[in-house]
């Protein structure tokens, strides 16, 4: 278990920690939590603390960017822990568990994962536990780590092109590459296509290797209406991939 390197929680820390918690959206996206901007692109990057990083995970799951909700979330946890004798890490790891893909895109993704029977394989009873008690098996993490948004809208990672876009670039590189090569050769779950495609990128590139990607596996937000059928096409494919993994 484990904080990143250049982890950015020791700045921002007792900033969350004054904040009412009420978290107005205007508090959050304010310059003192802006990391990173291309004006030219409509991009602006702030900080939420998606930090911990669980090197002993079987699973990793995968997204483009924290949301707006998300982020939210993550600054109550820390709100909440403020005076709690706890050290960072333990803040971090509760981060983790209760903000990453919280509200109807976990309860979809959960359905999923089970459909696909990923949690006999972790011996679980369901692959919500991933979430609770058996977090020790799961990195939950994002190709971005930071929230970002374009034109002030939680960015959905084909628009501006991820690839394409230096900002984004770099973090992918210099964050999530790193992170990614510290695990020890879990199953990797991109939660759709334009995370998929940074996983070619790094996989083309020599970062990982393709064998432990679940390719197929859709964006479980609500707002993808073809995550039923993009999920129904793929299924015994992403059974199998999975199955073969688990019997390395």
């Amino acid at each position: 278990m484990a904080i990143l390197a250049n982890s950015k929680f020791n700045k921002y820390k007792s900033l969350i920690s004054s904040l009412s918690p009420t978290l107005e959206t205007n508090t959050l996206k304010s310059e003192k939590f802006l990391v990173d901007q291309d004006d030219q692109k409509n991009l602006e990057i702030y900080y939420a603390p998606f930090e911990y990083i669980n090197e002993h995970a079987r699973v990793i799951i995968v997204g483009i960017t924290p949301g707006l909700h998300q982020m939210k979330q993550s600054y109550s946890t820390v709100i909440r822990l403020k005076d709690e004798p706890i050290d960072d890490e333990e803040i971090l790891h509760e981060v983790k568990k209760n903000s990453s893909f919280e509200g109807p895109m976990r309860k979809n993704l959960i359905a999923m994962l089970d459909e696909l029977e990923l949690h006999k394989y972790l011996g679980l009873n369901s692959t919500s536990e991933l979430f609770s008690t058996a977090s020790h098996l799961v990195q939950t993490t994002s190709v971005i780590k930071y929230p970002v948004f374009y034109k002030g809208k939680n960015y959905n990672g084909s628009t501006p092109d991820i690839l394409k876009t230096e900002i984004l670039k770099k973090y992918i590189i210099e964050n999530f590459a790193p992170e990614i090569i510290r695990l020890n050769h879990p199953l990797i779950i991109p939660l759709g296509v334009n995370v998929s495609k940074v996983l070619t990128y790094l996989t083309a590139n020599d970062y990982l290797n393709s064998d432990s990607i679940l390719y197929g596996f859709p964006h479980t937000s609500g707002g993808n209406g073809h995550r039923h059928k993009q999920f129904a096409e793929n299924k015994e494919d992403m059974k199998r991939k999975i199955k073969l993994y688990f019997e390395e």
